[in-house]
């Protein structure tokens, strides 16, 4: 890969557009310009990546490390069409792409790969000091306003009036619609709508499960966890830890299902999530632990000692049921297993990780190319995919941005010289 700085690129070499500064875009401005394109990125931001620190600030999972089968399966009905993307920029090739910039990768207990230092903050600065070397530059506080009836682009630069560029290939990765305060905001949905290119509407996804807690559950227990459970929607499921909120439940498992819950609400009103409060033990031998006799306990200790439930376990039990509890083990303990907790909504896009839908992959060919515009490109969260936080999200991004650099660069005909490459 070319290690000079602007001076390096020729004046001929052709001029590249990538709009939007996050993960997506950045490898896409990487890949181009290691094929000797001039690259300059513009976001409307006053920095690049603003939702990937936001996302590290509680440790980066930049990706999982499962086999790759049971990867695809987490990006549901988009994994045929991510798949070919997905094995040309795996998790593998991320790892290597990360120790290249100085960050060496681990792999956690649960099989989340995260950088050594479990911040982005210091790939980031590796990763800008990267593209610097192979003369990237940036235009910050500038917005993409549409496509002129030329063909170009009408931006609106920091400190001009409305310009209109020409690239010779553009990369678009404009993001969702989540965490907009960070920069997504889809203000590019109109703009592609005006091309005739149909887009899967956007909606909040990886987000909370809104609950109507009573007032003296929501005062007793706010903020607390519920540890190791394991929650359920019609047949999907997920384990992990929770945290009740005032609004409700957020964590992992409940990100899991928010997709679920909301195409159900959508269609019902109300969703219910079954919480299994002891997922490792069966239903059989808590509703025998049950059956002994209490002796002088409160039914509280009693619970507590038989069933290896804590505090807040029990509270749950108590708003969903009253305070009656059954008294008959095998009821309790099917309540244990299968507590019914109805959901009236999920958080809107101010609230969630991240957005499905998007740009429909039947407008795009194989290199992430726009069908309706040839010589632009699209990758990232723009495009109609939903995927599970854990590192899937991420993954998704850099190889979207890395296929859409390749087809960018294939388009102008470049030589590509990315190390990066399989």
């Amino acid at each position: 890969m070319p290690q000079g700085g602007v001076s390096a690129i020729a004046a001929s070499a052709p001029f590249c557009a990538v709009i939007g500064a996050g993960p997506a875009g950045l490898m896409a401005a990487d890949v181009l310009s290691a094929a000797g394109a001039r690259v300059t990125v513009f976001d409307h931001r006053a920095s690049p990546a603003r939702k990937f620190l936001m996302a590290g600030r509680g440790g980066l999972n930049l990706t999982h490390s499962e086999e790759p089968e049971k990867f695809l399966a987490r990006y549901g009905a988009a994994a045929g069409r991510l798949e070919p993307l997905l094995r040309a920029f795996p998790p593998a090739r991320l790892r290597e792409f990360c120790a290249e910039l100085g960050e060496p990768t681990f792999v956690g207990s649960s099989g989340r790969v995260f950088p050594s230092s479990f911040k982005a903050s210091p790939l980031l600065r590796a990763w800008l000091a990267r593209l610097a070397r192979q003369g990237v530059g940036f235009r910050m506080r500038s917005s993409f306003l549409g496509f002129s009836e030329q063909g170009g682009l009408r931006m609106r630069l920091e400190g001009e009036k409305e310009s209109v560029l020409f690239p010779e290939a553009s990369v678009f990765a404009l993001g969702g619609a989540s965490w907009p305060k960070l920069g997504s905001d889809a203000a590019w949905v109109e703009a592609f709508c005006a091309l005739g290119v149909e887009i899967s509407p956007l909606a909040p996804a990886n987000c909370g499960a809104l609950i109507g807690w009573s007032e003296i559950f929501r005062d007793a227990f706010e903020g607390r966890p519920i540890k190791t459970i394991r929650i359920a929607h019609g047949d999907a499921s997920a384990r992990g830890d929770l945290v009740v909120t005032r609004l409700g439940l957020e964590g992992g498992p409940v990100y899991a299902l928010a997709s679920r819950l909301r195409e159900t609400i959508a269609k019902t009103g109300a969703a219910v999530l079954k919480l299994d409060l002891r997922p490792d033990l069966e239903e059989a031998e808590i509703a025998k632990r049950l059956a002994q006799d209490p002796g002088r306990q409160s039914l509280s200790t009693f619970l507590r000692k038989a069933a290896g439930l804590g505090k807040i376990e029990i509270a749950l039990l108590r708003e969903v049921q009253g305070r009656a509890l059954p008294r008959d083990a095998a009821a309790l303990a099917a309540l244990i297993k299968q507590l019914p907790l109805e959901v009236s909504g999920v958080p809107g896009f101010e609230r969630a990780i991240s957005t499905s839908g998007g740009v429909k992959f039947e407008e795009l060919d194989a290199r992430l190319m726009l069908l309706r515009r040839p010589g632009v490109f699209l990758a990232g969260e723009m495009l109609d995919f939903d995927a599970p936080t854990g590192g899937y999200l991420l993954q998704a991004a850099f190889s979207t941005g890395f296929a859409a650099g390749e087809g960018a660069a294939d388009y102008l005909g470049l030589e590509l010289r990315s190390p990066t490459r399989p």
